[in-house]
């Protein structure tokens, strides 16, 4: 019986998951093809696939490593940002490393013992469909609950609402990295709003990148400026009504009792 190891890069950022081989083959195939439609097809993963793993890559990297470009194939295409093709180049350098390590260990597994402790690697699994990294910027203490401000992709701030012992369990201060999570049933959107004053006490506004329909509810994925995105499913009726497609400016408003935060482990 031949024993032989082997292994995978992957990359994080504050302990959520950029991406690994698959999401970087993402990457360089839409550098090849100019679009998510055939990216997605080259690499065997669906449309909707495709542009979630996209968006989490954008949110949690910080900055757009992919970006709508003027022109192209049909009047339009989708291409990688300076910084995205720069991740995959970067990936490719050290996985080969990596793979050169690999195979060097791989060649004196038949000095290891026969029995192999299994380690497992606790991963978070959340059904929050936005997760956001960021830094927190203020931290406002209250008798029972605590305010939190982290600043997320693009300079843009959100606001949570926590429990005055969940923020001490969480080690929650000024300049620590934490995550945001908000499920987006929780997103409200809005267009047009104008001066009009709302409780909820975020807001962030964007444009309309991504409108999916379906029988009952729509998933509307709003643009921010500075590369980050933020998902709502509405009524298929409300999304009709408020005039929501591409390129349609809109609000996504949410309360901060909404937002979840956490700290890498």
């Amino acid at each position: 019986m031949t024993m032989e190891l082997r292994g995978n890069v992957w990359l994080t950022i504050d302990g959520q998951k950029l991406g690994g081989q698959d999401r970087v083959a993402l990457l360089a195939a839409v550098a090849a093809e100019g679009s998510i439609t055939a990216a997605a097809k080259a690499v065997g993963m669906s449309y909707k696939g495709a542009w979630d793993a996209i968006e989490a890559m954008n949110n949690l990297a910080g900055e757009p490593l992919v970006e709508r470009a003027a022109g192209g194939k049909g009047g339009g295409g989708t291409r990688l940002t300076q910084r995205g093709s720069q991740l995959v180049e970067n990936f490719r350098k050290i996985d080969e490393e990596h793979q050169r390590f690999v195979a060097h260990l791989s060649a004196q597994s038949h000095a290891l013992a026969d029995d192999f402790l299994l380690i497992q690697r606790m991963k978070m699994k959340t059904s929050a469909r936005n997760q956001f990294s960021g830094k927190v910027v203020a931290l406002k203490h209250g008798a029972v609950n605590d305010e939190v401000e982290l600043e997320i992709v693009g300079g843009q701030k959100l606001v949570a609402t926590i429990t005055r012992d969940s923020s001490e369990g969480l080690g929650l201060d000024v300049g620590v990295e934490a995550f945001a999570l908000i499920k987006a049933s929780s997103v409200i959107v809005a267009t047009e709003l104008g001066d009009v004053k709302l409780s909820a006490r975020n807001r962030l506004t964007g444009k309309v990148s991504r409108v999916l329909p379906g029988a009952v509810n729509t998933e509307v994925t709003i643009e921010l400026p500075g590369g980050g995105t933020i998902a709502a499913i509405v009524t298929k009726d409300s999304g009709e009504s408020l005039g929501l497609e591409v390129g349609t400016e809109a609000s996504a408003i949410f309360k901060a009792s909404s937002v979840i935060i956490g700290t890498p482990a």
